[in-house]
């Protein structure tokens, strides 16, 4: 069984997007850095668009990902703890990772503290100011009679239609994501507003795309961890400190 006590965070894998050699490579990748990171790693938290299209029907799931799957299913037979956020992309999760890997499905946000530390963990879609549309979009994706309709689609149109979409809605502009005035960036604004009724160390997002690392206060911080079509960025807890890093830069 594990022993290692370290925090890793990741997020927006986006594994299926770009077609299947481009997303072979990716999940390669992934695997790799989860074989990197099992010697220590107590908890992992992938905090949402693991995949660029997940649905879970009731005895259907999407094909493929299968050495991804399989690590992730190493680690957790090593008793490491993992997290699963919903993303806007996979926000159909539901059971199945929970019963095959025993992982823990977070649907908005997670509040943890660890060796002191509090941190606030949120995917960080459909939070801040502006974005109306989407913040629309998410409560009807999200509501039991759109996932029962969709789930009333065979799965190889279903699915078919989803992951077009999602690949030409969001891939493309993943090499396109500007870099705001701290000031601007929507989830440092929604940090900031939280931070004014409840204290956190460490506000952690993905979403955005861009690796960030901003001081909000003097105590606490905004990251977001980026993503792995152009960064393979993530973050660390080491029980004192967390710091963003990237791999096979």
């Amino acid at each position: 069984m594990s022993t290692g006590n370290k925090l890793y965070f990741a997020s927006d894998f986006h594994l299926g997007a770009g077609g299947y050699a481009v997303s072979r490579q990716r999940e390669d990748r992934l695997v790799r850095w989860l074989d990197s990171i099992k010697a220590d790693a107590g908890e992992v938290f992938l905090m949402g668009d693991v995949f660029d299209f997940w649905f879970e029907y009731k005895t259907v799931v999407p094909k493929g990902y299968i050495r991804f799957l399989g690590k992730l299913a190493e680690l957790a037979d090593a008793g490491i703890k993992l997290y699963l956020f919903k993303g806007n992309h996979d926000m159909w999760m539901f059971d199945y990772f929970e019963r095959e890997l025993g992982a823990t499905i977070i649907t908005n946000e997670l509040i943890v503290e660890r060796n002191g530390k509090k941190f606030y963990l949120h995917h960080g879609d459909g939070l801040g100011p502006g974005d109306r549309l989407y913040k629309v979009l998410k409560k009807i994706f999200r509501s039991n009679i759109c996932q029962w309709l969709f789930e009333r689609i065979h799965p190889n149109f279903g699915v078919g239609i989803a992951n077009y979409w999602s690949q030409h809605s969001r891939l493309a502009g993943l090499s396109n994501e500007k870099r705001k005035n701290m000031e601007q960036e929507w989830l440092v604004v929604y940090s900031k507003e939280l931070l004014q009724t409840q204290f956190y160390d460490y506000l952690i997002f993905g979403h955005r795309h861009l690796p960030l690392d901003v001081q909000l206060n003097e105590h606490s911080r905004y990251v977001n961890l980026g993503e792995w079509v152009n960064f393979n960025s993530y973050a660390v807890f080491n029980g004192e400190e967390l710091t963003l890093h990237y791999f096979e830069k």
